[in-house]
């Protein structure tokens, strides 16, 4: 009985502590999970993964073995970042998977075009890639839709802003993971191309 009042105190705790309208849907996620969402992930990525501000990705409907993964590299010092390496330096692995199944689960957003003419230029390389340069299509690894796969991150609906910053990153090698194929796509990509593919992607729904 006391452990079920604790379990009870603990949930209302955590109602309390939500941004309005918050709570139901993070309550779907157990008391651990629910707190480290309410406590840090909502800071950035909002309570129900859908950030509002640009230079934080949504992880709203991402998937979760990409989440996992790339939790544990923050983690385990395989990815770099100033914020985020410090919010995953205690995570366990069973919080990672519950905060994955949690922002999987989220339903993602309806999004709103960005420049239609610039993002005219992205479609074309998103689903042809550029022959004339060696840039492969976007769609070939992350599919016509940008769904992703069980591996491949999700990109329908990013913010253009945060994929300009991942590409430019995964250019110059300053991002610490994946770089793997990412470094020869993104190194043959021109500016102009990036902000089209970045327009276009935050389109996708």
């Amino acid at each position: 009985m006391k452990a079920l009042v604790k379990l009870l105190l603990t949930l209302v705790s955590g109602i309390l502590s939500l941004p309005a309208g918050a709570a139901p849907s993070v309550l779907a996620a157990s008391p651990r999970v629910a707190e480290i969402i309410t406590s840090r992930c909502a800071l950035c990525h909002g309570p129900e993964g859908e950030s509002a501000s640009a230079i934080y990705p949504r992880l709203a409907a991402q998937h979760p073995d990409y989440i996992i993964k790339q939790l544990k590299d923050f983690r385990d010092g395989r990815r770099k970042g100033e914020t985020m390496t410090d919010m995953a330096k205690d995570l366990q692995d069973p919080d990672i998977a519950g905060l994955a199944a949690f922002f999987s689960s989220r339903k993602a957003g309806g999004r709103q075009p960005g420049d239609v003419d610039l993002a005219g230029v992205g479609k074309y390389i998103f689903l042809r890639g550029n022959n004339f340069s060696g840039v492969a299509a976007c769609a070939s690894c992350h599919g016509p839709k940008g769904f992703g796969t069980e591996l491949l991150p999700r990109l329908a609906g990013q913010h253009p802003a945060y994929i300009e910053v991942q590409l430019k990153e995964f250019n110059k090698r300053e991002r610490t993971n994946d770089n793997s194929i990412m470094h020869s796509v993104a190194s043959k990509l021109t500016e102009l191309e990036i902000k089209a593919v970045s327009v276009y992607i935050g389109g996708l729904q």
